[in-house]
């Protein structure tokens, strides 16, 4: 029986993804950010006797909880952690899951390379990806997250071609050159906005939740993010959303 790990299912959110939506925190995470505001899904565990906290869900117990509250949401967002390591569990949730008539959202880190074969189905189930861009330069991204951006970067343009980038987002730190992340990747994004609009969340560091020893990272002020919503609007972005 396929059976994957959550860390936390929330009935119902506002804030990830449009509309009033069922959200899923999957335990395990394949990169390990500085500024990881949910560190404590991290961890890959394989069983519930390693973290009484995680419980282990069949496809039909986690598809059952999700039909009860079916009348009051518009659709589903996996989230993690990373859902993408769990593909295989989720591809056969979301078969289930489309018979209820939701939309399903998939928030990720990109490091999956989502054009492999193996992961064709879940990219057809899912109506929308929601993809960090933690940073541009390669060698930022291994300081920031422990692994090559080369794959994300691949990501952004493979859902984008398709239809199904449904938002973006960077957490803006100080001292990291958030000029040149948003203002290179709305121009590389620019041509894909006539296939569908893309969400720009420029999203303030916080040192709330994140592990310790990171705790004294800043963000950039407000200044600095108003005005890069303008380059980001310059660079024909018309849904920007800052946090």
């Amino acid at each position: 029986m396929c059976r994957a790990p959550v860390n936390q299912f929330l009935p119902m959110s506002l804030v990830d993804g449009p509309g009033n939506r069922c959200a899923i925190f999957f335990q395990g995470c394949n990169l390990n950010c500085s500024f990881c505001h949910n560190p404590e899904t991290i961890k890959i565990i394989h069983s519930e006797e390693e973290n009484d906290d995680i419980k282990f869900y069949s496809v039909d117990e986690l598809f059952e909880k999700v039909k009860k509250i079916r009348p009051f949401i518009v659709g589903i967002t996996t989230s993690g952690g990373e859902c993408t390591i769990h593909h295989k569990f989720l591809i056969q949730f979301f078969k289930k899951i489309k018979t209820l008539n939701l939309n399903i959202l998939v928030d990720t880190n990109g490091l999956i390379d989502l054009s492999n074969e193996n992961m064709k189905e879940l990219v057809e189930l899912t109506d929308g990806f929601m993809l960090d861009i933690k940073a541009l330069e390669e060698s930022s991204h291994k300081r920031i997250t422990g692994s090559s951006n080369k794959t994300v970067l691949k990501n952004m343009h493979y859902l984008a071609k398709l239809g199904k980038l449904e938002e973006i987002r960077t957490v803006l730190m100080s001292g990291e050159d958030n000029l040149k992340i948003v203002d290179t990747i709305t121009k590389e994004l620019s041509p894909y906005l006539k296939i569908k609009n893309i969400r720009y969340k420029l999203i303030s560091y916080r040192p709330f939740g994140v592990r310790s020893e990171f705790s004294d990272l800043h963000s950039v002020s407000d200044n600095e993010k108003e005005y890069l919503k303008t380059v980001a609007q310059k660079n024909g972005f018309t849904d920007i959303v800052l946090i």
